[in-house]
């Protein structure tokens, strides 16, 4: 069996007899008269027309019968078999073709429409052209794509050789335009927010830092989707607003987290977290049944339905339920315990008294099915939320619950600057203590919040919640992951 080179090696002779013969192998234009799907659909029109059309697409698959041959090409619509004959191309063409043209190589087929003995829609090749010569083989030829680290890194040919993974950026597609025609439909405006920020905010997350030559300053890549701009927005009048983009945190890898994604955020004047609530649920059904056909799901290991009642669970009662943890009166020590009793671990470096509720209420949640919202989550780990009226300790918050992870966050946007100010100056001592996740100190948006700002809900929702839907590991769902470069 030939080897990857000497294949190589003899397609790059064959490319040059190509050129020898006076035909360009990488010509600038085709002449498609039809795609292989328009063919096959007015198959009947167009053979009994008797007329000659043109297709493109790349072959597939050759299988040779001495004085006649069968192609199959497929241009991205539809795959059609194309069938060459001596008699029809003459012996010298009808050869030259056999010896230079391979699977994977793009060819301008033209010819007429039959239908063969076994009922099979086939075009009768009058002439042939390459428009791009394939000069390493598809991994069917070769080891195939077997391994993960081979399927991300030649992720063209993954897609080439497996449907479901088309399949699914087809519906990625659907997904994120669904939730854009939703939010547009219910009076949202989206709005493109800077991906450069000299102070990130939105979220407790480390940022990817870079330096900006022209300013000769400091940036950050932004951690979350425009969320204090985005307010800035609700100070300057505007009632709706909403950005889908890429955000970056520079953080570890697992099935549910990357470094690189899309997220989409809103932001609603003059609306509580408890409007967000009933718009999200609408949201996430109108989307979840426009994507994929249905609202019933197997997801990690849950029977999940959107259809049913959406559970409400309550932040504090949970982790006392399943830990005996009373979050509002353990000490750092006391949930430390807990939490090395329960056997998980956690990063001891800059662990603080947040993360250890955080900690414990990951441990809690993965039991937890959904679809739910979670509510009254502590101050403590909200500092851009508004405390209930009822209970200060506790913030206006949701997050959407399913599979055992969180799937959506939003809130009753903080508007008085005042406590944003202190709840801020909170985080920058725990960047201090070596918290490097906790929040800068945004003073720009301080600023603006003391011109005033309207109560407002936020929410945000990343690629995690299709993934999820997909029971895929988010980098799967990615159509190009982030890959460490190849060692050759």
């Amino acid at each position: 069996m030939a080897t990857i080179d000497e294949i190589r090696k003899n397609r790059i002779r064959k490319l040059k007899r190509i050129r020898m013969s006076g035909s360009n192998p990488y010509p600038i234009k085709v002449k498609r008269t039809h795609s292989c799907e328009e063919a096959l659909r007015s198959f009947s029109k167009i053979s009994k027309s008797e007329e000659q059309i043109i297709l493109v697409g790349r072959i597939r698959a050759i299988r040779i019968h001495r004085k006649f041959t069968f192609m199959n090409i497929e241009d991205g619509t539809k795959s059609i078999q194309i069938f060459l004959r001596e008699k029809g191309i003459g012996e010298k063409g009808y050869d030259f073709y056999l010896e230079n043209f391979d699977v994977g190589d793009f060819v301008e087929v033209k010819g007429s429409l039959f239908m063969t003995k076994k009922d099979e829609k086939t075009l009768e090749v009058s002439s042939m052209k390459m428009i791009s010569k394939s000069i390493l083989p598809l991994p069917e030829k070769w080891h195939g794509l077997k391994d993960e680290e081979s399927r991300f890194r030649k992720r063209y040919l993954d897609i080439l050789f497996n449907p479901e993974v088309k399949d699914m950026i087809k519906k990625k597609s659907i997904f994120w335009n669904s939730m854009r025609k939703f939010l547009i439909n219910e009076g949202f405006l989206e709005v493109e927010t800077p991906v450069l920020e000299t102070t990130t905010g939105g979220a407790d997350a480390m940022p990817f830092k870079t330096h900006h030559n022209a300013l000769d300053i400091e940036v950050y890549l932004r951690i979350s989707m425009g969320e204090l701009w985005q307010k800035k927005l609700m100070v300057a009048g505007f009632e709706k607003t909403f950005e889908i983009g890429r955000q970056f945190r520079n953080e570890g890898v697992s099935v549910e987290h990357l470094q690189d994604y899309t997220q989409m955020e809103f932001y609603w004047a003059y609306a509580d977290h408890k409007k967000g609530v009933k718009l999200v649920e609408r949201l996430y059904k109108s989307v979840i049944k426009e994507t994929f056909g249905t609202l019933k799901f197997t997801i990690r290991g849950f029977e999940v339905d959107f259809s049913k009642k959406w559970e409400i669970y309550d932040y504090s009662t949970i982790i006392s339920q399943k830990t005996k943890i009373d979050i509002s009166q353990a000490t750092l020590s006391e949930m430390k315990k807990a939490l090395d009793k329960l056997s998980v671990k956690y990063n001891k470096k800059g662990f603080n008294r947040v993360r250890a509720i955080d900690t414990l209420w990951k441990y809690c949640r993965k039991n937890i099915g959904g679809p739910g919202f979670l509510i009254n989550l502590p101050v403590e780990v909200s500092p851009l939320a508004k405390r209930n009226e009822k209970n200060p300790d506790t913030v206006a918050r949701f997050q959407v619950i399913i599979g055992g992870s969180e799937i959506g966050n939003g809130y009753s946007e903080l508007n008085d600057p005042i406590d944003q100010a202190e709840r801020f100056s909170e985080q920058e001592k725990l960047r201090s203590d070596g918290d490097e996740e906790a929040q800068m100190f945004a003073h720009e948006f301080i600023e603006a919040l003391e011109y005033g700002m309207p109560p407002t809900c936020g929410f945000g929702v990343s690629e995690r919640l299709f993934s999820f839907l997909m029971d895929k590991p988010i980098r799967e769902c990615q159509i190009f992951p982030l890959m460490k470069p190849d060692k050759k």
